[in-house]
């Protein structure tokens, strides 16, 4: 039970840090948010979810062909440096982070859901977060059980989902979700979690 709530938790966790980051989805909901109203939030996140599922599935699917533990070990070290490189560049950009609009995210799409899809698969950090972190991770989750994997991506889509919302009904409204220097140090924060846990992750599989 306590390993269930662990991947749930971490699923979270490490799904805020990366929600948190500006990236064309995030000004894609700004966007949205502020033509046709705060569910455009929930709307892109649907459409980011969707790809992940595939993506989620055929981990899943594919499993059996890792073979050796020797090869799932080897994608678990590569996760874990890749979550340290990635929260080292979100310390490295959070001084120049801002929560606002980015003009050339108009022409992505008018409708919310393809424009998460579109946004998530033109990003190329979410493919190699994916192909690296990610799928160590959700294999980490099925080597206790297909529940646990299921919680990790579970807590991943409802970290999404609730800071996009959040984003979403802020900007509907017109208002300032947080300041300049709030931002940053939020930003700081996620940086060294990723690090921390991107180091203890790697660090499991070596020792």
């Amino acid at each position: 039970m306590l390993e269930l709530l662990e991947m749930l938790t971490i699923g979270f966790a490490i799904g805020m840090s990366g929600a948190l980051v500006p990236g064309p989805m995030l000004f894609a909901t700004i966007d949205g948010s502020m033509k046709t109203g705060w569910t455009s939030g929930p709307k892109v996140v649907l459409g980011h979810a969707l790809l992940e599922l595939v993506i989620c599935i055929l981990i899943i699917l594919g499993m059996p062909s890792f073979g050796s533990e020797r090869v799932i070990s080897a994608v678990s070290l590569i996760g874990g440096l890749v979550l340290v490189l990635f929260g080292a560049l979100t310390i490295k950009d959070a001084r120049n982070a801002v929560l606002s609009i980015k003009e050339n995210i108009n022409y992505i799409s008018a409708n919310p859901v393809i424009a998460g899809i579109i946004t998530s698969i033109s990003n190329p950090y979410f493919w190699i977060w994916w192909f690296a972190a990610g799928s160590a991770l959700v294999l980490k989750g099925l080597e206790i059980s297909l529940l646990a994997a299921v919680l990790f991506i579970f807590g991943h889509w409802m970290a999404d989902l609730s800071w996009f919302s959040i984003v979403s009904i802020s900007f509907s409204k017109g208002k300032q979700l947080m300041s300049s220097r709030m931002y940053e140090s939020t930003l700081l924060l996620c940086g060294i979690f990723l690090i921390f846990f991107g180091s203890w992750f790697a660090l499991g599989v070596l020792l």
